[in-house]
């Protein structure tokens, strides 16, 4: 990873929003207002280490095609630059290139979106070959449009917010290299999807049910996952800590055993783009079998964070899958929290650890494949690939050698008993 430069960024954010009238929404979206939106940027802004300086918000019946913004609020913000002797202007949407181009050529300054503030999150925290590569795919499909007549912005990357990460150093090339660097990255994903779908299939010979966390980014997922499965990934307060996926075995209350997954966190105004480069990392809610929707408590933004996870869901093909909600933090409540009588949820700290055998359990009635199953088996004592499944899988019972012979007497998944069943007596 390269981070260029060393001096933070004073940042403006800037919010143009539509009047609700003229907004569409999606059925399943609760808004945040501008405010409350731009207060979630000016964390993502904290997180790429930068200082928010001033805000701005203006409310329009449509959109200007050339600024986002009106021309006035633009000499505005120009003004606001000076005042606040800021650098950078980051705009809570997405621009397009001609919009930022001209931004850029107006105030004379760096000026980046959301979708880029983000990649430059991602940049920072990707840490394994893979995730290093969905980052730098993501920056280099949402640059190869804004190269032509980008010579002013690209004489700014001297070094800060916007320019970090894998990508920064294609973007002086030509069009042609940046093609090719994207099909290398590509076919560099597919191998890492072929290496995970070949132990999702060893993994399905003897069946394990997945279960994935899932939810807004700092809800505290990774804390609750160490706790589930007594770990020690990395768990901190800041915005997308996790970007790669991690598996962990769990033992349930009914000694079955799950595979726990930890994923990234989303976040409202998600772009399709970084959705779709990250598909790799997410493919593991694809293949769950129950979701554990982490909810911050302690938020006062709480369904607009519910139906932003959501509707990521929802562009993931995973809204028709077991929901349980999980509200944490709750040792930093002033009062008790009680979810609604008939919703499926239950209320656990995962820093202090409470509430977890109540979730272990809530996850066990949610697991209602593969129970387990008593049954004995005669097996030729040099079959040691077999008495590790039925060891590992189930619960021992009782163990009697007899000659070159050993009689096993287990609590195992049905699945597993059935693949042994010509053993089975």
């Amino acid at each position: 990873m390269i981070e260029t430069g060393s001096t933070r960024a004073q940042v403006i954010l800037v919010n143009c929003e539509l009047k609700r009238p003229f907004k569409k929404t999606m059925s399943n979206e609760t808004l945040l207002s501008p405010e409350e939106s731009l207060d979630e940027l000016a964390s993502l802004t904290t997180a790429a280490h930068a200082r928010v300086v001033g805000r701005l918000i203006q409310q329009r019946s449509h959109y200007d095609p050339a600024f986002l913004i009106g021309k006035g609020k633009v000499n505005l913000l120009k003004g606001f630059l000076e005042k606040y002797h800021a650098d950078t202007v980051i705009f809570d949407g997405t621009l397009s290139p001609a919009q930022q181009r001209n931004i850029e050529l107006a105030v004379d300054c760096k000026v980046l979106d959301r979708t880029q503030l983000i990649l430059d999150i991602f940049a920072q925290r990707a840490r394994t070959r893979e995730g290093k590569l969905q980052v730098e795919l993501a920056q280099l499909n949402y640059l190869l449009p804004r190269l032509a007549g980008r010579g002013v912005y690209l004489s700014r990357l001297g070094g800060g917010i916007g320019t970090r990460g894998p990508g920064e150093t294609k973007l002086e090339t030509d069009q042609r290299k940046i093609h090719h660097r994207i099909h290398k990255i590509k076919q560099a994903l597919q191998r890492v999807r072929a290496h995970r779908h070949l132990h999702r299939s060893s993994r399905k010979s003897v069946p394990i049910p997945i279960v994935s966390l899932v939810g807004y980014t700092n809800a505290g997922k990774s804390t609750l996952f160490n706790a589930l499965t007594r770990a020690t990934t990395l768990s901190s307060q800041q915005l997308f800590a996790t970007l790669d996926p991690l598996l962990r075995r769990v033992r349930l209350p009914s000694k079955r055993e799950i595979l726990l997954s930890d994923t990234v966190g989303f976040v409202s105004k998600l772009p399709a783009t970084l959705i779709s480069a990250f598909r790799a990392t997410l493919e593991e809610i694809g293949e769950a079998q129950l979701l554990l929707h982490v909810i911050d408590s302690l938020s006062f933004q709480v369904e607009q964070q519910k139906a932003s996870v959501l509707k990521v869901l929802e562009e993931l093909d995973a809204t028709t899958k077991p929901l349980l909600e999980v509200y944490n933090k709750s040792d930093l409540l002033h009062q008790s929290l009680h979810p609604s009588p008939g919703t499926n949820a239950v209320v656990v700290s995962a820093l202090k650890n409470k509430g977890i055998p109540t979730l272990l359990e809530k996850i066990d009635e949610a697991i209602t494949n593969d129970p387990l199953v008593q049954a004995r088996f005669l097996l030729e004592s040099h079959r040691g690939d077999l008495l590790s499944q039925l060891y590992s899988k189930g619960k021992l019972i009782h163990q009697e050698y007899r000659n070159s012979q050993v009689l096993v007497e287990v609590e195992a998944p049905y699945s597993l008993v059935e693949k042994l069943k010509d053993f089975r007596i």
